[in-house]
């Protein structure tokens, strides 16, 4: 029997019991529906963080203190007091560190900003001029904070564009800050967020100002020091000349038991990166599981459709049909209904890649090759479900089939 007469016979058996493919492809449908979708979240997900990492810049160094000790016990990195600064001048001398560009100590801590409308808690870093060009930021509006700013404890503050919304300030007016009167002097312009951070949200104050009014704490310590390479060409020889400085001033002579750490943009993204995939793969393998149980279903449906149909099988091989048309008789109804499953599938990820993020704010990025992918995993898994039920159906005596009640 030709093959185009073992499919048209294999047709005529599926819609001969046709609400029974339909519930059987339905399985295939959610399998590879959830498999594009949770693909397409995961890639969406990477993308914003990779954009949102971008827009701080490769040039960027975050050098913060290393961890404590207390009674046998390590704290969390950065939970340690090492940075003071005369690491920030040692840094920002061209002689001994010429690839670093601006660097910006920061102290940082939450407050309640009010306004004559509004109130809100937020981040408040304390920082220097130099903290806008070490950020990569840019004011929409007004001026930043000046060295004769820090100099005199002035009582000025720099809002985000976040907040700035939220308690309805314009440059000019006066906001509190823990119940001390500031005057808005510039609002940034928007950077959107990184992972779970919004960086629209904070306010920026002189650092001296900070620690009088905000964090406390000894005027000689920062909590982190926010630096720039000059370019990003100079990135890797900017991170030696920092770690050589640090170390230096540190009295430290092996950088195995350095108290700082020193991080830089590229790491963040690379380590991103790989959360962000693991995730991808851990949410499309759970979704995949869905595939496997709808392979079984077709499995089940193929072995329920060779008991119903054992007459038949014994009537076409009594008039020729060798085992090797019934096997690939059924092998062809089994693919065609993961096949159509799958395009279905695929059919109903788009819709949903179409609605979720206008429905639900969820961003799913659907491309070629999970769309590819999961089509041909859906064929497969039918064919591999669909070889018991066919390899049965072709081993079938034509005697006891025809006898079969």
């Amino acid at each position: 029997m030709s093959v185009l007469r073992t499919f048209e016979t294999g047709m005529r058996g599926l819609l001969g019991h046709r609400l029974r493919s339909v519930l059987t492809t339905l399985g295939i449908l959610f399998g590879v529906a959830a498999v594009i979708c949770t693909v397409g979240i995961g890639t969406a997900s990477a993308d914003s963080v990779n954009s949102r990492i971008a827009a701080l810049g490769t040039n960027l160094l975050t050098v913060s203190p290393g961890s404590t000790v207390s009674f046998g016990v390590r704290g969390g990195a950065g939970s340690a007091n090492t940075l003071t600064m005369s690491d920030v001048a040692g840094l920002e001398d061209k002689e001994d560190a010429p690839d670093i560009g601006a660097v910006a100590p920061v102290v940082s801590g939450t407050a309640t900003l009010v306004s004559t409308s509004s109130n809100e808690s937020t981040t408040v870093q304390g920082s220097t001029a130099s903290w806008l060009a070490a950020n990569a930021r840019s004011l929409s509006s007004g001026i930043f904070v000046t060295s004769k700013e820090v100099h005199e404890h002035a009582q000025v503050v720099v809002l985000g564009a976040t907040t700035a919304g939220n308690l309805n300030a314009v440059l000019g007016d006066q906001v509190t800050i823990n119940g001390n009167p500031f005057q808005v002097i510039g609002i940034l312009t928007s950077s959107g967020s990184t992972g779970f951070t919004n960086n629209d949200d904070l306010a920026v104050i002189p650092i001296t100002t900070a620690q009088d009014e905000v964090t406390g704490g000894s005027p000689n310590s920062v909590q982190r020091i926010l630096l720039s390479a000059s370019s990003s060409n100079t990135i890797g020889s900017a991170y030696d000349e920092a770690d050589q400085l640090l170390l230096q001033t540190h009295h430290i002579t092996s950088a195995a038991a350095a108290d700082f750490n020193i991080t830089s943009a590229s790491t963040l993204a690379s380590t991103a990166a790989s959360v962000t995939t693991t995730l991808t793969i851990l949410l499309a393998s759970v979704a995949a599981i869905s595939l496997l149980v709808g392979g079984i279903g077709v499995m089940n449906i193929m072995l329920v459709s060779v008991t119903e149909r054992t007459q038949e099988i014994g009537l076409r091989k009594a008039l020729g049909a060798t085992p090797t048309d019934l096997l690939r008789q059924f092998l062809i109804e089994a693919a065609t209904l993961s096949f159509v499953g799958g395009v279905l599938g695929v059919g109903a990820a788009l819709l949903a890649g179409f609605l979720v993020p206008r429905l639900a704010n969820i961003a799913v990025t659907i491309t070629a090759t999970p769309v590819i992918i999961a089509v041909a995993v859906a064929a497969g898994v039918g064919l591999i479900f669909g070889v018991y039920p066919a390899a049965r159906a072709a081993r079938l005596a034509p005697i006891a089939a025809l006898r079969a009640e």
